[in-house]
């Protein structure tokens, strides 16, 4: 089955100077919104406390956040929890900003807002130290940088340090956008939404190898043609497998975001955005920079020694 038939001549090189423009925009524009807003990060971060309560009935979530304000609690953050009756209250206390929370100080907090909800049924407690918040983070962004170093370095390898420059500069680019549009949108930032990134950069990584390897491909085949044509046709001959696996996976990330729950999110956004982000910069940025970097036969296809058999 095939989208586009396997001729499909359509050329994505022609855009390259306009995607180059729109991606630098929104790279700015990510930057830009993350040093002003920053991102919401969750108690895996930052430290804190989390309650998970249970109602006899169905609540309303702002009015549970409006009486946790009144009781000392404003930047306390409420999302429902598996089904309407449960929800899950998230706040950092004076004592976990510190350091670790002592037993009788949570429990203090915890006494308060149970007390401050009526008809609240504590289900589970669950406390994260600052100091464990800031190795998370720490590792968090030491995991994404060893996962950057080590594309480049296996692409390198594998076919040539302008696709290695390419595919990192795309794999940089969607991330960033990722967290872009946390920042806007104030989605909360924790540990899955961490792994749906990286999940994102791996994705995007799949697509781009996929062309890549076409183009070293075609290089062979196509003798006469410059390196433009031979990214256009790699393109080309694969884009019906990268609809088709893009689509497929869209439809599931969207499943998950709409039934899947508060929790999950983030989770589900991230992969939404890191797909339809990752499907266009696998084109528009690793191939055009490879190519904008001076891409050619020879980086690929290696010269045929010529053996001299005189005697």
């Amino acid at each position: 089955m095939e989208f586009f038939k396997h001729n499909t001549q359509i050329d994505f090189m022609a855009q390259r100077k306009g995607a180059a423009l729109l991606s630098t925009v929104l790279f700015i524009i990510s930057l830009v919104v993350l040093f002003i807003n920053g991102l919401t990060f969750g108690l895996d971060f930052t430290g804190g406390t989390q309650v998970q309560l249970k109602f006899a009935d169905s609540v309303n979530i702002e009015d549970i956040q409006t009486k946790l304000a009144r009781a000392g609690f404003p930047e306390a953050t409420v999302v429902s929890y598996g089904t309407s009756k449960e929800v899950l209250v998230t706040l950092v206390s004076s004592d976990t900003k510190e350091g670790i929370q002592s037993t009788d100080a949570q429990a203090a907090l915890v006494k308060k807002v149970v007390s401050a909800l009526p008809g609240a049924i504590l289900e589970e407690v669950s406390s994260v130290g600052s100091q464990v918040g800031k190795e998370m983070t720490t590792k968090g962004l030491i995991a994404v940088i060893v996962a950057l170093l080590g594309t480049m370095v296996y692409i390198a390898f594998r076919f040539d340090f302008r696709f290695a420059i390419g595919s990192t500069v795309a794999l940089i680019h969607d991330p960033i956008l990722i967290l872009g549009i946390f920042s806007y949108l104030h989605v909360e930032f924790n540990l899955v939404a961490l792994a749906a990134v990286l999940t994102v950069i791996g994705y995007s990584l799949n697509d781009t190898i996929v062309i890549f390897d076409r183009v070293r491909e075609n290089f062979r085949k196509l003798r006469k043609a410059n390196p433009i044509e031979v990214m256009n046709q790699a393109i080309n001959q694969t884009l019906s497998r990268t609809i088709m696996t893009s689509a497929l996976t869209l439809t599931v990330v969207l499943a998950l975001f709409f039934l899947g729950g508060t929790s999950l999110h983030g989770f589900a956004l991230a992969l939404i955005i890191g797909i339809v982000i990752g499907t266009y910069s696998s084109i528009y940025v690793a191939g055009s920079l490879a190519i904008w970097l001076g891409l050619d036969r020879e980086h690929l296809v290696p010269t045929p020694k010529i053996v001299d058999s005189t005697p």
